[in-house]
């Protein structure tokens, strides 16, 4: 899943890579602190260009789709290579050639946070900069939040999600290192980029972090308390919009661009937001191409229902205000309208914020789909895809707004992000919260500028949860496409719906697989009460539950109790429980009695449970022997076959059923002498 240390490096350039050229400027600590809170920059192609990539602790085994390990989620500990340096063992976690740059270093542990990290700069043999442990983030550098944001929950003896945001600038070559006596769980991924050949990049010293205080302290400032005076010219439109119609607004002639889009919703009634804001649509046109088609909420980071969002690019207040500052160009016109396709209308006024644009070839179109799908059922594991795109332009985040019915974790699957076709994803990620910028599974609602969790109903996410993260120089720039996949692995099985929105900007044609889905959006928002009626697991017509049956005598050494099924996809059982019972071996045993309806013979059938572990059983009912034997062998938990024990006559009005232990079945392993009892029907016969 997640949580520190070990790094994979693909650091290939492509087919169509670019011949070297001279940049047009010098890369340096203090430029990419000023594109960082640069709103124009990610509008435009990226000049000097480069390729984003991300080395990650990702399970190795992760090789192709056709594959056994394509899904591995052993995520920790994963190194490039393990090297001697000046007598010390280093674990190599990045080896980057350059011209390059760290843009985001994601990192979280176990409580066991001992060991030093090192940066060795161009081939140099000594690094010149050592962090002991976790000082990169916990103060060393002295940078501050948000640039080093902790997770809220951080603390020296405990685990927690750590984002790292300052960059650290290379010229050729860059090697990260980690260096600890003995092993724990080390989770770690670095988004880094690579510069076309020739670009002048200078290297991070000590010497520019001083120099750069006034620019990082101003820095931290803004991505703070984003700015919300920005200057253009203000168009505004107050509209009731009808259930299942719509209305628009024109912005001025270009060229221009929308550099703040707000939208202001009535909050009340409380539960009025969930529903109205899902199928409030937001379609945008920029020079006659549709760019964006999106649930209101969804679009501004918020999923379902009006959550709290702070972060660089978005705003969600809970009095009804929705805030975007992404910078949107435009070269002759742009239209925003609002569908509505719920079954009231809605008052909404929205104001755009639209200032000059210098249009060049560099400039480029914002883009936000939505993507909905429901009754994804894991296990077993799959890629789940958000988008892909094809066309030019620089991909800038997502939104991950889902429903989960039951209390467990969903969140194992890894992000794999492809870039202009690649083979191998050049984005393997370590867990889904670790792409969202925490660890650790479920996290209390938290928000950081580019990445958080606006909404989480439930500890162990249960209920509607919702992940947010933007790019800003971890931006993917592709020239041809880009694919975003995310693995669905659970702890448990259970039934998901996904709902994600993603946003790039593309060259004029750029186009992607998501269309508008109206249906969707305009479906009832599932609520957990009915989730959990739904999943709760059904009796078996006529099932005499084991669990509920009385013990008359069982073996010295046998243990029995209840035991909830739900992990193992408890809706298998009747009720959702079996009767469990622990033994020493073959001749163990147990008697059980329930009560007859009458007097007259009955069929009794038994469902039983198989598992790995589990024994070979033969039965008595009312001291008669059963012929056959049970085996309860099965390479997973599941529910054994309908198992017919016979037609008995009930003495003293109830039936007596002994189980005993046979044997095991050769491929039986661990335990090998368990029982399962689930129920008991009975027929006439």
């Amino acid at each position: 899943m997640h949580r520190w240390l070990s790094l994979t490096l693909a650091l290939v350039w492509t087919s169509h890579s670019l011949p070297a050229v001279a940049a047009s400027a010098d890369v340096t600590l203090e430029s990419l602190l000023a594109e960082l809170t640069n709103p124009d920059a990610s509008a435009r192609w990226p000049q000097p260009e480069y390729t984003c990539r991300q080395a990650s602790s990702y399970d190795r085994g992760t090789v192709a789709p056709d594959q056994p390990g394509w899904f591995a989620n052993s995520d920790q500990n994963q190194f490039v290579r393990v090297e001697t340096n000046a007598g010390r063992t280093e674990k190599v976690v990045l080896d980057a050639d350059g011209p390059g740059c760290i843009v985001r270093f994601w990192l979280t542990t176990d409580r066991n946070k001992q060991g030093t990290m090192r940066f060795y700069f161009d081939g140099a043999a000594e690094p010149a900069l050592i962090f002991p442990a976790y000082d990169l983030l916990s103060g060393d550098l002295r940078i501050g939040a948000p640039l080093a944001q902790p997770h809220p929950e951080y603390r020296p003896d405990a685990n927690g999600g750590n984002n790292f945001y300052l960059p650290i600038p290379y010229a050729s070559h860059c090697k990260v290192t980690w260096e600890e006596a003995g092993q724990s769980s080390r989770y770690y991924q670095i988004n880094y980029r690579t510069y076309m050949p020739g670009t002048v990049v200078h290297t991070f010293t000590r010497e520019a972090l001083e120099a750069s205080r006034p620019t990082i302290e101003r820095t931290n400032r803004i991505l703070a308390e984003p700015p919300d005076d920005i200057a253009g010219r203000s168009v505004a439109k107050e509209m009731e919009v009808a259930a299942g119609g719509e209305s628009a607004l024109d912005l001025p002639r270009g060229p221009a661009a929308v550099r703040r889009l707000e939208l202001r919703v009535p909050k009340d009634p409380p539960s009025a937001p969930e529903r109205q804001l899902r199928s409030l649509i937001v379609r945008i046109d920029f020079d006659g191409e549709p760019s964006v088609w999106c649930p209101a909420s969804d679009f501004f980071g918020s999923g379902v229902g009006l959550n709290q969002v702070r972060s660089w690019y978005r705003s969600v207040a809970t009095d009804g205000t929705l805030v975007c500052r992404w910078v949107m160009p435009y070269r002759d016109a742009a239209r925003i309208t609002l569908l509505n396709l719920a079954p009231q209308a809605i008052n909404v006024t929205v104001r755009a914020t639209v200032d000059s644009w210098a249009w060049d070839d560099r400039s480029m179109h914002f883009h936000a789909v939505w993507r909905y799908e429901s009754d994804l059922k894991t296990p077993p594991p799959r890629d789940w895809n958000f988008v892909k795109i094809a066309g030019r332009g620089v991909y800038v985040g997502d939104t991950l707004a889902l429903f989960n019915p039951i209390a467990t974790w969903y969140g194992e699957g890894d992000e794999k992000i492809r870039v202009d076709g690649e083979s191998f994803p050049s984005h393997v990620g370590t867990g889904t919260e670790d792409y969202y910028g925490y660890s650790y599974a479920p996290k209390p609602v938290h928000q950081t500028p580019f990445c958080g969790e606006p909404r989480l109903d439930q500890p162990m996410t249960q209920g509607h949860s919702t992940s947010t993260r933007t790019r800003n120089l971890d931006t993917i720039p592709f020239h041809r496409s880009l694919q975003f996949d995310i693995e669905l692995i659970s702890w448990r099985s259970t039934t998901l719906t996904y709902a994600a929105t993603t946003y790039w900007y593309a060259f004029p044609g750029a186009t992607s697989n998501v269309a508008p889905q109206p249906r969707e959006a305009a479906l009832p928002i599932p609520t957990l009460a009915e989730a959990v009626a739904a999943n709760a697991p059904k009796r078996r017509p006529g099932a005499i539950e084991c669990e509920t049956m009385k013990v008359l005598a069982k073996s010295n050494e046998v243990t029995v109790s209840e035991q909830d099924m739900d992990p193992f996809g408890g809706e298998r059982w009747s009720s959702g429980i079996h009767l469990l019972g622990k033994t020493a071996g073959p001749g163990d045993f147990v008697e059980i009695a329930f009560p007859a309806p009458d007097a007259q013979p009955r069929r009794l059938v038994l469902y039983a449970t198989q598992a790995p572990d589990y024994a070979m059983l033969k039965f008595q009912v009312n001291g008669q022997p059963v012929a056959a034997i049970l085996d309860g062998f099965a390479e997973s938990v599941q529910p054994a076959p309908a198992f017919p024990l016979g037609v008995f006559a009930p003495r003293n009005g109830q039936f007596v059923l002994r189980v005993e232990v046979a044997g095991a079945n050769p491929a039986a392993r661990g335990i090998k002498y368990l029982i399962g009892l689930d129920c008991v029907t009975l027929e006439k016969p």
